[in-house]
């Protein structure tokens, strides 16, 4: 297949997609596929082969077969460029409009998996408009304050007394008009993470692994620093809990409408397991998890690579039936 990769992006985790689809690029091409490298700059331009790209609606990109969105963020996974490969007529890989912006935005998530009655620790929305307070006392402390729609723990602060709120407060709002504040996981819970991949239907479940880190909490640094965190397959957790994992990641990755891939990333105590997040366009550094838990799996990266723009092309002529 001829893969157009986009890589960059407006969103502050503009160099993790650099390195995300630069190792996306060599595995397309280990797995014998054409790879066009496109360049999404942080003005918001687009780049290939040195020429800035002019974008024309119904005209596909490149004349690729299917296009890699590798973006990580606001304008890239919250279904800001999903929309405009709509209206470019191109399959893509991962997840459409709606899934994209919904699983992005941490509030619309956890609400629709409320719905869904899925277990999660509690949780509050707070606008910067009306900054309402925010009822410490009933999620506990600590607690944790983060950006609605950013990504790669930027932003987040871990708030141990009620008067470190407002000033935790003012660092998500410098991030996103929309915060989320979220009660502390079980002491002592384990963070566990799997991988998703398949159709909205019929989505497959990696093994599931464990997340050990050095620091206080998970962290940009620990996330993407090469030894700021080991990931420990399969995780240490019993048969049953692993079973849980295995199961909400599929319920939550269906009831969100997702397609092609997520992360599903959980707490879990004892017998209890709590969902956290989808991550819909997880990285693919060499410190990522989604890959390394797909090959744990039985399933290499260049395999899992093609597999993704398989279902991306089987999405696109999947939707493409429908009448409008």
């Amino acid at each position: 297949m001829r893969v157009a990769v986009l890589a960059g992006g407006r969103s502050s985790e503009h160099d993790v997609s650099l390195d995300s689809a630069a190792a996306v690029r060599e595995g397309l091409a280990e797995a014998g596929h054409e790879v066009l490298d496109v360049q999404l700059q942080r003005d918001g331009t687009w780049w290939y082969d040195g020429e800035e790209l002019a974008l024309r609606p119904g005209r596909g990109l490149l004349d690729s077969d299917v296009v890699f969105p590798v973006l990580h963020g606001p304008f890239g996974e919250d279904g800001t460029v999903q929309g405009l490969l709509e209206l470019l007529d191109v399959p893509y890989v991962g997840s459409g409009v709606l899934a994209s912006a919904g699983c992005m935005d941490k509030v619309v998530f956890k609400d629709l998996m409320a719905q869904a009655g899925l277990a999660q620790v509690p949780y509050a929305a707070v606008l910067a408009p009306t900054r309402e307070t925010v009822d410490v006392d009933g999620l506990g402390l600590p607690c944790w304050v983060k950006p609605a729609r950013l990504g790669s723990s930027v932003g987040i602060v871990k708030v141990k007394a009620a008067d470190e709120l407002e000033a935790a407060l003012d660092v998500a709002f410098a991030h996103d008009g929309r915060v989320i504040v979220e009660a502390n996981a079980p002491e002592g819970a384990l963070e566990v993470e799997c991988s998703v991949l398949g159709s909205t239907a019929a989505p497959e479940v990696s093994v599931a692994g464990e997340i050990v880190i050095q620091s206080e909490w998970y962290d940009y640094e620990a996330k993407y620093t090469p030894g700021g965190m080991q990931l420990v397959v399969p995780a240490r957790i019993s048969p049953t809990a692993a079973a849980r994992v295995k199961e909400l990641a599929a319920a939550a990755f269906t009831a969100a409408g997702c397609s092609g891939l997520a992360r599903a990333d959980f707490f879990v105590h004892g017998e209890t397991v709590l969902l956290n997040e989808l991550n819909t366009m997880p990285g693919q550094t060499r410190t990522s998890v989604y890959g390394k838990l797909w090959a744990a799996s039985g399933l290499d990266y260049p395999q899992l690579l093609t597999r993704l723009c398989e279902v991306g092309v089987a999405r696109f002529h999947h939707e493409r039936a429908y009448q409008f």
